[in-house]
């Protein structure tokens, strides 16, 4: 991702409340800014960080990166895993950076919905204004029994941040 203001990334982390033990996890496919906020923010809270790396080349620019912080684990993913459960943990909060082809996107929700915990939110990062993708992305969620989705479209330059929300007592596919 490119381009991501550092100051609106850490007015966005105010939506995580300021509890322990909470769990984050982000889907990447390059180093960028994102994971930097991440690890330091969870860091100071002392929060668990799960980056998922979703090339070779990510991981291993990662691996080297984040080698000496405890906090934050680090695996290689490819989208393409039949089943995402990682360690029997829930999730309270997925970030997602990477491009995800339309194609796989619904059971790429399909599957992280199985890792969020209950009432725990996803948040997808988009182009800037592409109303297509959006709408695409919104129709997906609803299918997938997320709930709650909004758009946060004036506080990056170049994204645009979806937020929705796997409800608690909802079903599971």
């Amino acid at each position: 991702m490119k381009n991501l203001e550092k100051n609106s990334l850490i007015q966005l982390l105010d939506i995580i409340p300021d509890k322990p033990a909470q769990r984050l996890l982000h889907f990447c496919d390059e180093n960028d800014v994102l994971s930097d906020i991440l690890a330091s923010y969870t860091q100071e809270k002392t929060y668990e960080y799960q980056l998922l790396c979703c090339n070779s080349s990510s991981f291993e620019a990662n691996k080297s990166k984040y080698a000496e912080q405890s906090h934050i684990s680090l695996l290689k993913f490819p989208l393409q895993r039949p089943r995402y459960v990682i360690q029997g943990r829930d999730y309270e909060f997925v970030f997602v950076s990477i491009a995800i082809a339309k194609e796989e996107r619904s059971d790429f929700l399909k599957k992280t919905y199985e890792l969020i915990k209950h009432a725990g939110n996803i948040l997808i990062f988009l182009p800037k204004n592409d109303h297509t993708q959006r709408y695409d992305w919104l129709a997906l969620l609803e299918e997938q029994l997320y709930v709650a989705t909004s758009t946060i479209d004036d506080m990056f330059e170049d994204y645009d941040v979806l937020i929705s929300r796997r409800m608690h007592g909802w079903g599971s596919k």
